[in-house]
């Protein structure tokens, strides 16, 4: 194979759940830039419409479509549409998910007064209806396709090494972990070799889920944990969205054809430093 063709994408169908967030906008924009047509999903179209009209500007193809990961019959659905509409998937990134400020310990609020339902919806939006479901609903699909497919999950910093005051979130990146590596061994044994399943694992990007934890939400400033998280990266800085794209162009394409059931730290070096 030629070294110009591994990252090529042309005419691979990709599903990007969440992608009207700023991580999983990133990562469809990349798949689009090299060549998939790709499906952008989200909760409701207003921000996926912004990115799949973003990579329409840019020449590339892609369309938007409504899902909420914690309706199974929108996910349904969404699945038979895009089938419908773009042909068989060849590529899933699972990036939906996401903590809520309900589901975090603080000083106002212990352990032991988080709402149930709060962790309740944390770890379905992360784990159940954000990596399990749509593994479900489109890679059945996905086996039957000759040349196989790529299963790419979002994982977490929290994954390896829970994160303090996050308790859902880092518990349900655990899982997303365990189940990235068991799903990879269940597609390569019981249905095809072709099939690959792995994730990604961002260190600290600010996004919307995570801005009030980071930064002082009337100054700007980083909070004491902010600057903890920066002290601990040996690059000195948040993520950038487009730091993801790198890595999950290679797992989607034929460049990681021999690789599956493996979790990527994208992280600035944070996972590799003891501190010292």
């Amino acid at each position: 194979m030629q070294i110009s063709n591994l990252f090529d994408l042309t005419g691979k169908v990709a599903v990007v759940t969440g992608g009207g967030g700023s991580l999983g906008g990133a990562i469809a924009r990349g798949l689009a830039a090299a060549g998939a047509k790709v499906a952008v999903t989200g909760r409701t179209t207003t921000r996926a419409d912004k990115v799949a009209e973003a990579i329409a500007e840019a020449g590339g193809s892609a369309r938007a479509y409504a899902m909420d990961v914690f309706e199974k019959a929108t996910v349904a659905a969404c699945a038979q549409a895009i089938a419908e509409d773009l042909g068989d998937v060849d590529i899933l990134v699972n990036a939906a998910g996401g903590n809520r400020k309900e589901a975090t310990t603080s000083p106002d609020q212990s352990f032991f007064d988080l709402p149930y339902e709060s962790v309740r919806d944390v770890i379905t939006l992360n784990l159940v209806g954000g990596v399990i479901l749509p593994c479900q609903l489109f890679a059945k699909s996905m086996t039957q396709n000759p040349a196989g497919g790529s299963i790419v999950n979002i994982s977490s910093m929290a994954a390896a090494q829970p994160l303090t005051r996050v308790v859902g979130y880092s518990a349900a990146k655990a899982a997303v972990d365990n189940f990235t590596k068991w799903l990879a061994v269940h597609m390569a044994k019981e249905y095809s070799p072709k099939m690959r399943v792995n994730a990604i694992a961002p260190g600290f990007f600010l996004t919307d889920q995570n801005r009030f934890l980071l930064t002082d939400e009337k100054t700007g400033e980083l909070t004491g944990r902010g600057r903890t998280i920066i002290d601990h990266t040996p690059q000195g800085r948040f993520g950038e969205p487009d730091d993801l794209v790198g890595a999950a162009l290679w797992l989607a394409s034929d460049a990681a054809r021999f690789t599956t059931g493996i979790v990527v730290p994208i992280d600035g070096g944070f996972s590799a430093f003891s501190g010292v």
